[in-house]
């Protein structure tokens, strides 16, 4: 019986990826079946891989390598599940010995069977394919008690030349909206939910003919168990005046709004098929400033583009400069298979990409100091997370900090609950970073 076995799951790559695996947590619990957070006690190892980047790849056989070794203890399966068995099942499944299942993207359902199967007959199953694309309600959170995502659409197609997504996850597919709605209903008090998709800007409309991104807001923001609501990955080309309005005036909605931009360069945005220029989206980020002036913008960036020249480069550090977002992420270009640009001539080399990397890196820090040291001595208003007990206070976020993406705040107080909100005296800024106490709290 699968119910008396001792569950472990690993979760890797996005946080899309890990509404995935909390839902087949959800499954699992539902089932009756024990998870353990210590592997060298589970029995069924599952591994939610990505397979976004080169890297992620490794990472992920790396991580079932790993897991391979409990099976001199107590381990007896390794279930694989997620985006590297979906696109990659013919590459591993003859020389991926170690893992007993396979399920890909829209199979969870279906590791019960799998594993049934497995444990009978003794082989290895490929149930890739062999599930619904059915939406579940069932959650069991893996972040914070106060903090959520919920992705409210998975696939993608915007093609962009450099991104696998379509060729892993598909087409864009939304959610209906009375399925999100009752799921984040059933998350309990949420402090913070955080919208996620590929794209969350295009919701709505494939299956309802039109864009219903702002309607989904809204009606989100009528559940009384929803504090606040967080954007990311909205694309600059879908933001449009009612969106803005909505970020606006909706008080439930942090005034904060994630745009991968990708690049500023007009000759790379189209290399990449990218929908913007560097005027539109200086003119983006000005229009969002002018209605909001208090707006957390932050974004992503690849340097190292193939055929991206030195001067190119140069030109995404001063648009950065001048865009002053309030928090950046910057990657190097990853070369990779079956996307439009993995055949551009020249590619970059990988020092050359480092290096711009880390010269934009060290760009938006320069930008986030500034930003960060205009707080001192002001009283900010901070959620709380937790404690840190490292440097011995409690720590929490600002409007303008996303999860394990954007700093954070560190804070003494004579007490703190997580998931509550407390105003903060700032004292000081540091490696994007602030730190400061309750104003209650004395030395």
């Amino acid at each position: 019986m699968l119910t008396d076995k001792l569950f472990g799951v690993i979760s890797l790559g996005c946080d899309k990826n890990r509404v995935d695996t909390e839902k087949l947590l959800g499954l699992l619990k539902e089932k009756g079946c024990k998870t353990t957070d210590d592997l060298s006690k589970a029995q069924i190892v599952v591994v939610n891989t990505c397979a976004f980047l080169q890297t992620a790849r490794e990472e992920a056989i790396e991580t079932i390598l790993e897991c391979a070794d409990y099976k001199k203890k107590n381990l007896e399966k390794i279930v694989v599940t997620g985006c590297l068995p979906q696109k990659f099942i013919d590459e591993l499944y003859l020389p991926l010995t170690e893992a007993d299942v396979f399920l890909g993207i829209t199979d969870y359902e279906k590791i019960f069977e799998a594993l049934e199967n497995s444990y009978q007959n003794g082989a290895r199953q490929n149930y890739v394919g062999k599930g619904k694309d059915e939406y579940s309600l069932s959650r069991v959170l893996t972040t914070d008690e106060h903090v959520a995502y919920l992705k409210i659409a998975d696939g993608c197609y915007n093609h962009c030349t450099y991104c696998l997504i379509p060729k892993i996850r598909g087409k864009y597919r939304s959610y209906p909206m009375e399925k999100l709605l009752e799921e984040a209903r059933l998350l309990g008090e949420i402090t913070e939910l955080i919208l996620v998709a590929q794209d969350t800007t295009r919701y709505g409309e494939d299956i309802y003919g039109e864009n219903r991104f702002v309607t989904l807001i809204q009606e989100l923001s009528k559940l009384d168990n929803v504090e606040k609501i967080r954007l990311l990955y909205c694309y600059p080309d879908v933001i449009d005046d009612a969106l803005i309005e909505e970020i606006a005036t909706n008080d439930k909605v942090l005034k904060y709004i994630d745009i991968p931009l990708q690049h500023s360069e007009n000759r790379v945005l189209k290399l990449m098929n990218r929908k913007g220029t560097r005027e539109g989206y200086l003119a983006l980020l000005s229009k969002l400033r002018a209605r909001i002036p208090e707006i957390a913008i932050r974004s992503t960036f690849i340097s190292g583009f193939p055929t991206e020249t030195e001067e190119e480069f140069e030109g995404m550090k001063a648009f950065i400069n001048e865009a002053k977002f309030f928090n950046c992420g910057f990657f190097a270009y990853s070369r990779e298979p079956d996307t439009g640009a993995y055949r551009l001539q020249p590619q970059v080399h990988h020092n050359t990409k480092k290096r711009r990397v880390r010269a934009l890196y060290e760009t938006q820090k320069n930008i986030a100091d500034v930003i960060l040291k205009e707080f001192i001595g002001k009283t900010i208003e901070v959620v709380c997370d937790g404690i840190d007990y490292d440097k011995g206070c409690f720590v929490g976020r600002a409007y303008f900090n996303a999860p394990d993406i954007d700093g954070k705040v560190y804070f003494n107080a004579t007490t703190a609950t997580q998931g509550e909100r407390y105003q903060v005296v700032i004292t000081s800024a540091e490696n994007y970073d602030l730190y400061g106490r309750t104003e209650e709290y004395s030395l």
